[in-house]
C-alpha cells in the first residue's frame, strides 16, 4: 500500500509538471513582439513656432530703458502712491555759483559778523566766497542752516536708486592753519 501511494505521488506530480510546458525561446520572442506591436506611443503635435516681430520704440518723450532707475523700477514695481518730492521747489530755483563745487573740496577757512550776523569765509576753486544762512553750496542741493564760530552746517538733499529724495546733515569745519 505503501508502494502504491508513493507511484500514485509520482505519477500525479510527473503529470502537473508536465502540464506546465516547455516554452521555446522563439515562443517568448514572438509575444514580446505581438505585445509591443499592440503598444503605441501616445503624443501631441508640437506647434510651429511664432514668427518673431521686432517692436518698435518711440524714445520722444518717454524714460531710457537701460537707465538704473527704471530697472530698479521694473524688479520693485510701479510705485504705489505718487507723493509729491521735497526737492521740487530746490529743483526749480537758479544756480548759484557754489552749487558747481563739490562740498568736499571747500575749506572754511574763518567766520565773521558783518553787519550783526555771521558770515562764513569758504575757499573753493582757489578763491575766497561768502556764505550766509540760507546759501546753497555743494553738488547735494546743499543749503546752510547754522554758521558758527568753528563750523558751518549743511542740510543736503540726494537720490536714491529708486528715485526718492532723503535729507542729511554736512559740516564744513575750520581749517587749521598750517605753518
Amino acid at each position: 500500500m505503501r508502494l502504491a501511494l508513493l507511484g500514485l505521488i509520482a505519477c500525479s506530480l510527473t503529470l502537473a509538471l508536465s502540464a506546465c510546458g516547455y516554452t521555446t525561446e522563439q515562443e517568448l520572442r514572438g509575444f514580446v513582439d505581438a505585445e509591443r506591436a499592440a503598444l503605441r506611443p501616445v503624443s501631441k503635435a508640437i506647434p510651429a513656432p511664432k514668427p518673431f516681430e521686432a517692436a518698435s520704440y518711440d524714445e520722444e518723450g518717454k524714460p531710457d530703458p537701460f537707465s538704473k532707475q527704471a530697472f530698479v523700477q521694473s524688479m520693485v514695481g510701479p510705485a504705489k502712491v505718487s507723493k509729491p518730492s521735497i526737492a521740487t521747489p530746490e529743483l526749480a530755483r537758479t544756480r548759484e555759483p557754489l552749487e558747481a563745487i563739490a562740498l568736499d573740496s571747500m575749506a572754511l577757512v574763518g567766520v565773521i559778523s558783518q553787519d550783526g550776523r555771521r558770515v562764513a569765509l569758504v575757499r573753493a576753486d582757489g578763491k575766497l566766497h561768502q556764505i550766509v544762512p540760507g546759501s546753497h553750496i555743494g553738488q547735494s542741493l546743499g543749503k546752510v542752516t547754522k554758521v558758527e564760530d568753528t563750523l558751518v552746517t549743511v542740510r543736503e538733499m540726494v537720490q536714491d536708486d529708486l528715485g526718492e529724495w532723503s535729507v542729511r546733515s554736512a559740516i564744513l569745519k575750520l581749517q587749521e592753519m598750517s605753518k
